[in-house]
This record gives structure tokens, C-alpha cells and sequence, in this order.
């Protein structure tokens, strides 16, 4: 009985749906419901590693209708380690929020919850039409977040955002009903069966199908030229919302990996390997625009969306080389640049609140009423994203570039990545120079109408420093589960048969029987 494999998906939409029934004057009841969810979410993440360290995938199948006929969701080491690593933003995250940033407009915690849930539906669902509906969940979560608090700036970027993703989900239906036309099957472990079977005359359709869906992939993974939408509406987005938006673009990533492996993979006949002739030239300009923009940038939360892009386009080039340990050194860093871009969006926040008329302006201003502590954050922030040893970013960065060599291709991946990481260094620099260094004095009656941090609020940043201090100091342990995870992912096999080879149920009837897929 895998029944656990849902906790994940019932438990944020239970703890929403409570949440939008308590009155919003008992805010203090809804943050305690939401932290004590997402803690237990937390606790499940790991669970749920800890399970499939050994190689095992599991399969739930949604009213015991059996795959390919039903819904089934799926948890293996890669899905694992994204639903655990939602589960620690988002705590983290929330501790943040909790401190009063969920009291500036309604259903906060509902809202909140309702994301998590999209997210890690994503992540678990084996079945490509549900991944669609996830992506809605989460998507239309997100647009009430993204104008959550008011003002035109956020409404501005909101309708931008929501046409934008409008026009992605329709062209999403075209790709999944493409695709369905030509297999028969929703179920992506036996679309991974059925278009591998496939002929030469059905080519031309399924490659229509599969680069119409991997043209939304981009888009929600803000892949080059498809980025543009990501500085505007993160950085109008309040920081707890920004922060935990820093999963969603991984959700894009998530699907270009799995489909690209379990569908498209090389033994996928007429359909193998169709995106990697796009993906690592794409990737790594992604990466280099990016990093100018960050260098071009007059605002912390711009230059934040914009690290991120850059982010983006270095993991993204890694998976695109399509070997073991490319796909496992992407892995490692993708956890890491969630967590500091989580982190940099938090602190920005706080770096604003001290700062009077010049908020997050990339400008000399007035100076900080608590330089050491924001500073020091600032500090180590700032290396973890730069890539600089010890922290994790640099080892992320070792390792793609190693997976590199001898590659076709490598020569290029080291040049971009050096560069680029010089730019960002270059952009962090500047930041530190005119925004915590240089600045002017402020007059005792201004100082007293700063918002200074409290140590409550300081608590989920120091909490998400100290995670990726761990994540250096344990990289082996971690390194190891990533190599397993790029491994299987490349063996689609172990992934199909764990969906596919489970006994059928016939809900009428009662009787069950042990049926392959050809059988059925």
C-alpha cells in the first residue's frame, strides 16, 4: 500500500481549505494550521527520500484504476528530492511571512497552500493531462499571490503574467492532445512505450506535438527568448511570494527533464532525443543574458530575477549534454539556487524596509540601521551565489564543469560559466559597494521610522544560510543520491515497468488479475 505517496498533494489542499474557513481575525490560527502543514510536509519530503534510496520507485494508482486506464502518481528519487525541497522553502518562507507579511490582504495561508499543492502535484503526477492541471493549480494560486497587497505595479505585472501563462496552457492542450491523438494514452510511462513504437509516418506529428509542449516547458522554465516575463513579475511580487515563486521556474525544469528521459529519450524511435539539438545552445545563452542583465540592473529585485535566469540557463545547459553526471551535477546546483535565490528575495525585503525612498534601488542611499547583520547575510548570500568556495554554488559549478569535459560542447560550457560567473561577481560587487558599504547618515527622527529586523524575521534567512552551509559540508552523501537520480532517470525502463507491471482492477466487478500492458 503506497498510499503516503499522496500526503504531499492532500495535505496542502486540506490545510487551504481549512484555512479558508477560519475568519481572517484568527490570522494567528491560520499561520499556526499552515506552519504545522508545512513542517509535516517537510517531514514527508524526506520520508520520501530517505524510501527511494534505494532505487525503488513507487506508484499509487488514484481509485485503484490501474495504469494505463487511471491516474496514477509516481515518486522516484528525482520527484522525491523536489517535494523535499519544496517543503523547505516553503517553511521557510511561511515562518517569514508569519511575522506579518500575510496580514497585508485576505487568504493568505489559502493562497499559499494551494501553490505548494500545485507544486508538488507536478512533480508526482505519472500522467501528462494531470500535469497540465497541476500547472493551473499552481498557476492560478500564483496570480493572486503576485497581486496580493494591491497596487498598480503588481496589478500591471499580473496581467501580463496571466496572459502570458494563458496563452502557454492553450498551447499546452495542443501539445497533450497531439500527443494523445497519435498514442492513445495519457499515462506518460505508456506514452514512453507507445511512441517508441511508433513509425516514420507518424514523425512529423508526434515532433509537432513534442516541441509545442517543450515551447511551454521553456516558457514556464524562463528559457531563452522566453524569459522576459520572469524580472518584471517577480520583482513586483511581495518577498515571501517572490521566494517561494523561486520553485516555480524548477517546475519547468522538472518537465523538460522528465519528458526528455521517459518519453523522448534515445530508445523513443521517431521521437528520441528531440530537444537536445535546442536545449544546450539555448541554455547557455540563456545563462549569458541572464548574467548581463543582472550586470544592467537598477534594482535588487530585477537583478534577483535576472540571477535567476542566469541560474536557469546554467542548469538547464548542464541537462542539456544528456550524460550521468551532467544531469546529476544540474541536480545538486538546482537545489542550490532555489535556496539562495528563496533567500536574496527574503533579505531584499528587509534591506528595503531600512533604506526610506531608496528601497531596493542599486544606488548610494541612506545607510542601513542594522549593517552587521543584514551585511553579514548579505556576505554570504552573495559568495553562495557567486559561486565562490565553500558554498555549494561553486561546487555546483565544479561539478557541471567537469561533467563537461571531453563533451561536445564542453569548450563552450567552461567559457560561458567562468565568464558569466565573473559578471556576477562583478554585479554582487556593485550592490555591496553602494548599497551596504558607502551610504549617507540618516537623522535620529528618520532612524526611528525604520523598520528594523527582528530576530524573527532574521530566523528563516540565517535558517536557509545555514541549509546550504549543510548542503556544502554534506555534498557527498548528496552528490551520491544525484548520481542515482541522473542514472535513473536515464534507465526510463525502471520507471515504466513500476507503473505499468501493477496488478489491473476492474471497480465493477471487484475481480483484479495480473495483466501486462499488452494484455491490456
Amino acid at each position: 500500500m503506497n498510499n503516503w505517496i499522496v500526503i504531499p498533494i492532500l495535505l496542502p489542499m486540506l490545510t487551504a481549505l481549512v484555512c479558508a474557513l477560519i475568519p481572517a481575525s484568527k490570522i494567528a490560527i491560520q499561520r499556526t494550521l499552515s506552519l504545522t502543514a508545512s513542517l509535516a510536509l517537510m517531514a514527508t519530503g524526506f520520508f520520501m527520500v530517505s524510501q527511494t534510496m534505494s532505487g525503488e520507485i513507487f506508484s499509487y494508482a488514484m481509485g485503484s484504476w490501474s495504469a494505463p486506464f487511471g491516474i496514477v502518481v509516481v515518486v522516484d528519487r528525482l520527484s522525491a528530492m523536489m517535494v523535499a525541497l519544496t517543503s523547505v522553502v516553503a517553511l521557510c518562507v511561511l515562518a517569514y511571512a508569519s511575522q506579518g507579511s500575510d496580514k497585508r490582504g485576505p487568504y493568505f495561508h489559502f493562497l499559499f497552500q494551494f501553490q505548494v499543492l500545485g507544486i508538488c502535484g507536478a512533480f508526482l503526477t505519472g500522467d501528462i493531462f494531470n500535469l497540465f492541471v497541476f500547472f493551473e493549480i499552481l498557476l492560478l494560486a500564483s496570480y493572486n499571490l503576485l497581486v496580493y497587497s494591491g497596487g498598480k505595479k503588481r496589478l500591471k505585472a499580473g496581467i501580463h503574467y496571466v496572459i502570458l501563462n494563458l496563452v502557454g496552457s492553450a498551447l499546452f492542450l495542443i501539445g497533450v492532445s497531439t500527443l494523445y491523438g497519435i498514442t492513445g494514452t495519457l499515462n506518460m510511462a505508456d506514452m514512453a512505450i507507445q511512441v517508441a513504437a511508433l513509425g516514420p509516418e507518424d514523425q512529423a506529428i508526434l515532433q509537432a506535438g513534442a516541441l509545442v509542449l517543450m515551447v511551454v516547458f521553456a516558457l514556464k522554465a524562463a528559457l531563452l527568448p522566453l524569459y522576459l516575463w520572469l524580472p518584471g513579475v517577480y520583482g513586483a511580487a511581495t518577498a515571501p511570494v517572490a521566494a517561494l515563486f523561486a520553485v516555480l521556474t524548477k517546475v519547468g525544469v522538472y518537465a523538460i527533464l522528465r519528458t526528455s528521459t521517459l518519453i523522448f529519450g534515445p530508445e523513443a524511435g521517431v521521437g528520441a532525443d528531440l530537444i537536445a539539438p535546442y536545449l544546450f545552445p539555448l541554455a547557455l545563452m540563456t545563462l549569458f543574458f541572464g548574467m548581463v542583465g543582472a550586470m544592467g540592473s537598477h534594482r535588487l529585485r530585477h537583478m534577483t530575477g535576472y540571477l535567476i535566469i542566469a541560474s536557469l540557463g546554467t542548469m538547464l545547459a548542464s541537462i542539456g549534454l544528456f550524460t550521468q553526471a551532467s544531469i546529476s551535477g544540474a541536480l545538486y546546483y538546482l537545489v542550490h539556487s532555489t535556496l539562495i535565490m528563496a533567500l536574496f528575495f527574503l533579505l531584499i525585503e528587509r534591506v528595503s524596509a531600512q533604506r526610506g525612498p531608496f528601497t531596493d534601488e542599486i544606488r548610494i542611499g541612506w545607510k542601513l540601521t542594522q549593517p552587521t547583520l543584514l551585511g553579514l547575510i548579505f556576505f554570504g548570500a552573495a559568495v553562495a551565489a557567486a559561486g565562490l568556495p565553500p558554498f555549494s554554488g561553486f561546487l555546483g559549478k565544479l561539478l557541471m564543469l567537469q561533467a563537461a569535459i571531453g563533451e561536445p560542447g564542453g569548450f563552450w560550457m567552461w567559457a560561458v560559466i567562468l565568464f558569466t560567473s565573473l559578471l556576477g561577481l562583478v554585479a554582487l560587487s556593485r550592490v555591496g559597494t553602494q548599497v551596504f558599504w558607502k551610504g549617507t547618515e540618516i537623522s535620529a527622527e528618520r532612524a526611528d521610522q525604520v523598520e528594523r529586523t527582528t530576530t524573527l524575521q532574521a530566523a528563516p534567512l540565517v535558517a536557509i544560510l545555514a541549509i546550504l552551509a549543510a548542503y556544502s559540508v554534506f555534498a557527498g552523501p548528496v552528490t551520491r543520491y544525484t548520481d542515482a537520480a541522473a542514472a535513473q532517470l536515464l534507465d526510463p525502463q525502471q520507471y515504466i515497468d513500476a507503473v505499468m507491471v501493477q496488478p489491473a482492477f476492474f471497480p465493477d466487478t471487484g475481480m483484479s488479475d495480473d495483466l501486462s500492458n499488452k494484455d491490456h
